[in-house]
């Protein structure tokens, strides 16, 4: 990677960030599988490392989170019995947090959609906090606990449960769920706003995120075959998504509107982060 010039490493990664493959980016580029590898480790850790130690004492108000499915070397039921229930080989989970007004994403964690990894992810977030907000969630139960635990009765928090009908029958059940018909809002803590009850930011970030990782893009063989390349990859979306993307709403950066930069960064200066 020390090799590979300032212009070269910033087409290679404009190319990940915007939804290219690690194999197309290659033939596009004409650089290395391997050293592309080693571009996208170095700057994931770099971009991961920036973001932890910036993204705090934020003054958001208002957070939704919520969970994308995604899976590393192969599905669940393609796996042999020897890499079974370990961490990295199957489903994978991306817990990430979003602030409803600035679009700032506060914290991200890759990892299991279990209890455990719902109080790393919450007790994350809470220590990124500088005052209290109101925060809503799907109706995934480890939320309860695991908010209860980081917060305790300082927040406002609400659940967003929807309501399905029954799925469709015979081979459209892959590929089609139920429909929605509703959804209900329960009060967990505090007094949130029940205008402010929603996941549909969120959502939206999680669609953006399928359209703009290709390792998130379902029914391909683009998947992460390595999950430490899926975090590099998730840090160097996140940090695009927030300092270098400019939205397309606010007209500047996520992170010019919470306030945490001050200048619209460059692809230049994001991967100077790891020189």
């Amino acid at each position: 990677m020390n090799k590979l010039s300032t212009s070269k490493r910033i087409q290679v990664i404009s190319a990940l960030v915007e939804g290219a493959g690690v194999n197309s980016v290659s033939r596009m580029t004409g650089v290395g599988k391997p050293t592309i590898l080693r571009l996208l480790a170095n700057l994931g850790k770099a971009c991961r490392e920036y973001q932890d130690r910036t993204l705090r004492n934020l003054t958001c108000k208002r957070i939704q989170v919520d969970e994308i499915w995604s899976f590393c070397h192969g599905k669940d039921k393609n796996l042999p019995d020897e890499l079974k229930d370990q961490f990295g080989y199957g489903s994978v989970w991306t817990w990430m947090a979003i602030d409803a007004d600035t679009k700032l994403i506060p914290s991200w964690l890759v990892g299991g959609r279990d209890a455990s990894y719902a109080e790393k992810f919450i007790s994350d977030l809470a220590g990124r906090l500088a005052h209290r907000v109101q925060l809503t969630s799907d109706g995934h139960k480890p939320y309860l606990e695991a908010i209860w635990n980081a917060f305790g009765n300082d927040i406002d928090y609400a659940m967003l449960v929807k309501l399905y009908n029954n799925p469709p029958s015979g081979n459209q059940t892959r590929y089609s769920p139920g429909v929605c018909c509703g959804a209900r809002k329960d009060r967990i803590t505090g007094k949130p706003e029940k205008k402010h009850v929603s996941t549909s930011y969120s959502e939206r970030l999680n669609l953006q995120l399928r359209m703009s990782n290709r390792r998130f893009t379902r029914l391909t063989n683009a998947y992460s075959k390595k999950v430490e390349n899926h975090i590099h990859s998730m840090a160097i979306y996140t940090m695009y998504y927030n300092f270098v993307r400019i939205h397309s709403t606010l007209r500047v950066t996520p992170a010019m509107e919470a306030g945490v930069a001050n200048h619209l960064w460059s692809l230049e200066e994001m991967i100077g982060l790891a020189s």
